[in-house]
C-alpha cells in the first residue's frame, strides 16, 4: 500500500491494515470533524476562584482561542487553562477555566463561531491531566465507490487487534506546513537561526499563494523589517518573532522566546513524535505485534487509568506480561527520545537504536542550555491506541451529490489521533486530506 512522501516526512512509513480504502475527503466543512472532550469536571463551589465553562468552537486553533478569550476578558493568557488541544479544522467542545473573573464577564463575550455554556464556579482549575479522552463523530465525504464489506473487514481487523497503531497524526507537525519537527531538530542541534528561518520563511507548496510568496521573499532577502510590515495578521506567531528580529537580527533565541511556552515546547515534542512514528513503522514492517509483547520490549502498566513505569520483558515474565496486555492493563511501548531515555532490548531495541543512528542524534542534544525548559529527559509511549465503540455507516453525501459519505463514531484515549485511525479507512495517497 502506497504511503505518500509527506507521510514519510513525518515518520509514517506503512499502514496497519491491508484492505483497500475509500479515499474520500475529510473536513469538507469543519462540522464534519466533531470532537467532544471526555474530561474530569471540577466540583462546583460558589466561592471558588475559577470560572469553569464548556467552550464549543468551529475552526479555532487553541492558542489563538486562548489569546482571543484573554483579550476579551482583559486578563493574562496565563489565567486561562484547558485540558487538551484540539484540531483547528473541526467543531470541538472542551472544558476551560478562567482565574479570578466573574461569571457575568464570561457571559458577555461574543466571538464568531465560539459558544460558551454551562458556566459555574469551582475552587480548582482545569488541568491537562483532566482529559480522559475524546469522542468523535466524523464524515469522510466525496466517496465514489464504497465497499461495505471491505469497511467491515477494517473494523473487524482493528477490533481483533485491540486497536490501531498509535502514530502521531499530521496535526502534530502542521497539516499545511508539516515543519514543527524540523524546527525541533534544528533546536536540539543548537541551530536556532535555521530553526527560526524554517518557521518564519520556508514556503511550502499547498499553503495560501500570497503567503507562499511572502515567505519565499523573506527566505531570499532576510529583510525582517519588510516581512513584519507585509505578513498578514493571522501569522501572528511569525510576526512576534519578526518583531524581535527587527530589533536584533541575530537574536534567534530571543525570537523563539516571544512564542507561547506551550507552542515552543511543541517543536521538541514534534521531533520526538517523528522519531516515534519511524520506530513504530519499522516494527510493523518487521511484522512484530503491536498488541502483544516480545522479549526485549518495555511495557507500560496501567494503574487507575494512568500509564506508569516501564517493565522490561524477559523469557521468564513474557507470559504474565501478555496476559496483562490482553486484559488492557499494560501496553507495549516505544521510545520518546530524550537525555535519559531507556531503550528496549531485543529486536525492538535494534529498531530504536537504528533510527537514532540514522538520525545521528546524541541523547545529550536534548539538554538545551539556551532555553532550559525545552530540555527533555524523554519517556515512552504506547504503540497501540485502543478504540471504543467503533461504528460506521455509509450514507448519501448531501454536499457532493451522487457520491457517498462514510460516517464514523468512536472514542479514543487522550493523546491518540483520530486521523491515525481514519487513514486505515481512507488509504488515500494525499495525507493533506486528513
Amino acid at each position: 500500500m502506497k504511503v505518500l512522501d509527506v507521510e514519510k516526512n513525518i515518520g509514517i512509513e506503512t499502514f496497519f491494515t491491508t484492505f483497500g480504502g475509500v479515499c474520500g475527503k475529510l473536513r469538507t466543512v469543519p462540522e464534519d470533524f466533531t470532537v467532544y472532550e471526555v474530561s474530569k469536571r471540577p466540583a462546583e463551589n460558589k466561592d471558588g476562584k475559577f470560572v469553569i465553562a464548556d467552550i464549543t468552537v468551529i475552526n479555532w486553533e487553541t492558542n489563538h482561542l486562548v489569546r482571543e478569550l484573554s483579550k476579551k476578558l482583559h486578563i493574562s493568557r496565563k489565567r486561562v487553562s484547558f485540558a487538551g488541544t484540539k484540531d483547528k479544522r473541526a467543531k470541538s467542545t472542551r472544558l476551560m477555566s478562567f482565574y479570578k473573573i466573574s461569571r457575568k464577564d464570561l457571559t458577555k463575550i461574543e466571538i464568531k463561531d465560539v459558544e460558551i455554556e454551562n458556566i459555574y464556579r469551582s475552587n480548582r482549575p482545569i488541568k491537562i491531566g483532566d482529559l480522559y479522552g475524546n469522542r468523535f463523530e466524523i464524515f469522510i465525504r466525496d466517496i465514489d465507490d464504497a465497499n461495505e464489506e471491505q469497511l467491515q473487514d477494517v473494523v473487524s481487523f482493528i477490533n481483533s487487534n485491540g486497536g490501531f497503531p498509535n502514530f502521531y497524526g499530521i496535526q502534530r507537525f502542521g497539516v499545511i506546513r508539516p515543519i514543527t519537527h524540523i524546527v525541533g531538530r534544528n533546536i536540539i542541534d543548537g541551530d536556532f537561526e535555521n530553526a527560526a528561518m524554517v518557521y518564519v520563511a520556508n514556503p511550502i507548496t499547498g499553503e495560501e499563494v500570497d503567503t507562499f510568496k511572502l515567505r519565499k521573499k523573506l527566505e531570499k532577502t532576510r529583510d525582517f523589517s519588510w516581512a513584519l510590515k507585509s505578513y498578514p495578521r493571522y501569522l501572528n506567531f511569525e510576526k512576534a518573532m519578526l518583531n524581535k528580529l527587527v530589533v536584533d537580527s541575530e537574536d534567534f533565541v530571543g525570537a523563539f522566546k516571544e512564542l507561547p511556552k506551550n507552542l515552543l515546547t511543541m517543536f521538541i515534542f514534534a521531533y520526538q513524535s517523528y522519531l516515534f512514528n519511524k520506530i513504530l513503522s519499522r516494527r510493523i514492517q518487521r511484522k512484530l505485534p503491536i498488541n502483544a509483547a516480545v522479549v526485549g520490549d518495555v511495557i507500560l502498566p496501567v494503574r487507575k487509568d494512568i500509564i506508569d513505569g516501564g517493565i522490561s520483558v524477559t523469557e521468564s515474565n513474557i507470559e504474565k506480561v501478555n496476559k496483562q496486555i490482553y486484559k488492557g492493563k499494560a501496553f507495549v511501548s516505544a521510545i520518546l527520545l530524550g537525555s535519559d531515555s531507556k531503550f528496549s532490548e531485543g529486536e525492538m531495541g535494534e529498531i530504536e537504536h537504528k533510527i537514532i543512528d540514522e538520525e545521528k542524534i546524541d541523547l545529550r542534544d536534548f539538554i538545551i542550555p539556551d532555553v532550559p525548559y525545552l530540555s527533555s529527559k524523554g519517556s515512552r509511549r504506547p504503540i497501540l491506541s485502543n478504540v471504543k465503540d467503533l461504528d460506521f455507516k455509509l450514507i448519501d453525501d448531501d454536499i457532493n451529490k451522487g457520491k457517498h459519505s462514510l460516517k464514523l463514531k468512536f472514542e479514543l484515549s487522550k493523546g491518540c489521533y483520530a486521523t491515525s485511525l481514519l487513514r486505515e479507512f481512507m488509504k488515500t495517497d494525499d495525507i493533506r486530506k486528513y
